[in-house]
Formats: C-alpha cells, structure tokens, sequence
C-alpha cells in the first residue's frame, strides 16, 4: 500500500513540477517580500515576459520537430536594430538613415518580419540540405549575424552607439496599453494561440510532431520533411527578429547585444514545458510556464534585493533538473 502511495505522489509531482516550482517560488519571494503579490508585479512580469514567449514559441516548434535553433537571440538583436533604425525621428541629431523620410510604424514591424524570414530560411537550408547538425549551424550561424549586426551598427554616423530617436508611435508599441493590456502581451497571446492552433488542429502540426518523433518514418509516409524543416526555422526566425523589435520598443533603444543568451533561456523554457530534446513531444501551455517561471526568478530576485548574479546560479541548477528530468522521462517510454 504504501509503495504504491509512493508512487502515485511520485507520478503527480513529476506531472505537475511546473505548477510545484512556480507556487513555491511566489510562495518563497512573497515571504520575504509581501508586497510582491499584486497585479502590478504580475502585469510587469508579463510585459517582461513578452518578447521571451515569443522566443520559446519558435523554439518550441523547432525542438517539436527534432531540431534547435541556436541563432534566435542574435537574430533578435539584429530585429532590434534594424527595426531600430527605420523608426527614427527625421529631427534626430544620429538618424541612421539620413536619407529616408520618417517611417510609419508599419516599416521597422515590417522589417524585421522580413529579416526574420530570410535568417530562418537561411538556418533551415544550411540544416536540411547541407546536413550540419542544427546546434553547430546555430553556433556558425549566430556568429555571422552578431558579426553583421556590429557591422551595420558601426556604418556612419552611428558609430556603433545604440540607437534612439523612435518616433512615439513605436514606443508606445512597446508600453502602450488597450483595455490596460500592454500591446506586447496582447501579441504574445495571439503568438501563442497560432502555435497551439498550428501544433493541435492542423496537418502541418501533425506532420512537425511526426517528423520530430521519427525523421525516417516521416519520409516513408511522405511527408516532406526538407519542407518541415524551413517552415520551422522560418517561423522561429520571424519570432525572434520580431521579438527584437518588441525590445526595442519597450526600452527606447537598439543595440546588437539585445537578447544575448535568449536563446538558452528559451530552451530551458521548452524543456521545463516537457518539450525533448528528442523531438516529437511539446507543447504550448508547458513552454509558456517554462517562460514564467524564468520570468519569476529574474524579477523576484531582483525585487527582493538579491544580487541579479544568483539568477544565473538558480537558472542553471533548473535547466540541469530539468534535462535530468527529461532523461528519466525518456528512459521510462
């Protein structure tokens, strides 16, 4: 009887280790500091948490499907900084393109889409046809784009300083709110209601899991698995630029640093969400706690007055439970 009690509370605090780790982390922050629970501290943990749930969407449709995407925080860096770049003000002293008008907003969103796009094509080309193993071409391919972005941010006369000057529409894309909903949350819902509409309730989502789950079955059923590999990388390159844009927005400023690291950040938040390394397995409402959690962590121990050097301790303790949580789980299927 009690071997089988053993169980069973085993079973349920594995299955429920994310909802476990995110009450005790509230429940510990809030002890000592109890002014952390309230809906300020919960909007601004969301409005941080944006662009990161951005981030892990992409990811997670990429480890689905039995790959990684290593590039992502270097690509959001460059989506900062040419979305940056095109929503100046005319007026400003450093306009980066000195010879363009004023932009409508609609440019710089446009334009790191686009820079999104033909990075991801470019990942999943070099993935699928050259057959580099997706975590060195990330490794490549994030160099080449940190190295292009210092480039572009170096050309006259910027001179390699951050970028500013954004037309007040931009920003307020970036702190503005409707309904008092921040514009960027309301993105991040609509992201991860298409994820979880495209992974659920389409045949492409179903051919991602199959290809994740057994690459060479998948080609003998006949499905195109080239194909599945560039729409994944396409779509998480597009996440990720425009999860740069987001940044930019909410800060007032671009640089070819944003969203250094992002990208462990992200599939930590995969895995936690019990995504695999071995692909086939995810899902959106696990990824989006993954983020949370993280999101926690960063912010409460910020509030709380603790150094921002313990995150990186306790960030990494978790992606090592994590994995190891991981491995236990793909050992008992």
């Amino acid at each position: 009887m009690d071997r089988i009690i053993k169980s069973r509370l085993s079973t349920f605090i594995i299955d429920n280790i994310l909802y476990i780790s995110l009450l005790l982390m509230v429940v510990i922050i809030a002890i000592i500091s109890p002014s952390f629970v309230s809906l300020n501290v919960a909007s601004d943990v969301l409005i941080q948490s944006a662009p990161r749930i951005l981030l892990a969407m992409g990811m997670l449709v990429v480890i689905i499907s039995g790959g990684m995407d290593m590039t992502i925080g270097r690509l959001a860096g460059l989506g900062a900084v040419v979305a940056g770049s095109l929503a100046q003000q005319a007026t400003y002293y450093l306009k980066f393109w000195q010879s363009l008008p004023e932009m409508p907003i609609i440019v710089p969103l446009v334009a790191s889409v686009i820079v999104g796009m033909v990075s991801g094509a470019i990942t999943g080309f070099v993935i699928s046809k050259l057959n580099v193993p997706p975590f060195l071409a990330g490794l490549g391919l994030q160099l080449v784009i940190y190295g292009a972005d210092l480039l572009l941010m170096k050309k006259e006369p910027n001179s390699s300083q951050p970028l500013a000057g954004f037309k007040p529409s931009f920003t307020e894309f970036g702190t503005g709110s409707i309904f008092g909903v921040n514009y960027m949350v309301i993105v991040s819902i609509a992201v991860m209601i298409f994820v979880f509409i495209l992974l659920n309730k389409t045949t492409l989502g179903k051919n991602i899991y199959a290809t994740g789950g057994n690459r060479e079955a998948a080609k003998v059923v006949g499905i195109n698995v080239f194909r599945i590999d560039m729409f994944v990388y396409i779509l998480s390159g597009i996440l990720a630029a425009f999860a740069g844009c987001m940044l930019a927005a909410r800060t007032g400023s671009a640089q070819a640093t944003y969203a250094e690291g992002y990208e462990m950040d992200a599939i930590a938040s995969c895995i936690i969400g019990g995504a695999s390394f071995s692909g086939g397995i995810g899902n959106v409402p696990g990824t989006f706690l993954g983020v949370i959690i993280f999101s926690v962590i960063n912010y409460g121990l910020t509030f709380v007055g603790l150094s921002s050097y313990w995150q990186f301790v306790v960030k990494g303790l978790i992606i090592i439970a994590a994995v190891a949580l991981d491995m236990k789980k793909y050992q008992q299927k």
